[in-house]
């Protein structure tokens, strides 16, 4: 066993190692619990407040297109993003799809949320299987500008997913991945992994991760500021008084 010298005394190189990989792995816990406390505070805000924070920061092209809804009105998603784009395919067998498709599930990572242009409006991207398969693995959500199907199953399954339409056209045969954690375009806006998601009753938007913390810090001075006008119109305070006062409304 070899040894290393620290502060004058010999310590062995399996010992040494030891503690290497146990802080290398408090680091990694201090990076997921910090990933976590943001996503969860994420998820305490709303789209259109987020919106308003990403146009005060001179972001453009962050909104994704209104089409997209989700399955359950009272669910949202909040959280990273991982990247899938895929297109329609008639070289493909139906096994080849499907050994393509659940390879894309295995894919995704847990505490993600997958979020999917699919490059058709043809087919279903989103079915019960893959939701409880997904479901199962710990991601977060799923959000397609595109189709889904098997739609009262997957909402009792309380699996967020929004989507653009319904169709009972499955991808058998049909589609394949094309490229996984990659960028991709929904709209006019441009996604990358590792960005985040919220999206609600509102719409969705992608908050680039470089602006992360502080768009979630500063639309919840927002939200605070809307409470406190909300209180004093509550209390008599007449509207044009209260935004002049909280210089918000």
């Amino acid at each position: 066993m070899g040894t290393r010298k620290r502060g004058g005394y010999a310590i062995p190189d399996k010992i040494s190692a030891a503690a290497s990989h146990s802080n290398e792995q408090l680091s990694l816990g201090a990076i997921f619990m910090e990933t976590r406390t943001l996503r969860n505070r994420l998820s305490q805000l709303h789209a259109s407040a987020v919106h308003d924070v990403l146009s005060q920061f001179g972001c453009e092209n962050f909104v994704l297109p209104p089409t997209i809804r989700p399955l359950n009105k009272q669910q949202k998603l909040a959280g990273p993003i991982f990247t899938i784009e895929g297109r329609l395919t008639t070289s493909h067998t139906p096994h080849e799809t499907l050994i393509e498709w659940t390879s894309l599930l295995s894919s995704i990572p847990p505490n993600y949320v997958a979020v999917c242009q699919p490059n058709t409006n043809e087919v279903a991207l989103m079915g019960e299987l893959s939701a409880e398969t997904l479901q199962k693995r710990g991601v977060i959500g799923y959000l397609v500008d595109g189709g889904c199907r098997d739609v009262s199953i997957i909402n009792r399954l309380n699996f967020p997913v929004f989507h653009s339409f319904n169709t009972p056209k499955d991808i058998v045969g049909r589609w394949i991945p094309t490229k996984l954690g990659g960028p991709i375009v929904i709209g006019d806006c441009l996604i990358q992994k590792e960005d985040y998601i919220l999206a609600d009753l509102d719409g969705a938007v992608v908050i680039p991760n470089k602006h992360l913390e502080a768009t979630i810090t500063q639309a919840e001075l927002i939200l605070n500021t809307e409470n406190a006008v909300r209180e004093a119109i509550m209390a008599g305070v007449d509207p044009k008084e209260a935004y002049l006062k909280f210089g918000k409304f």
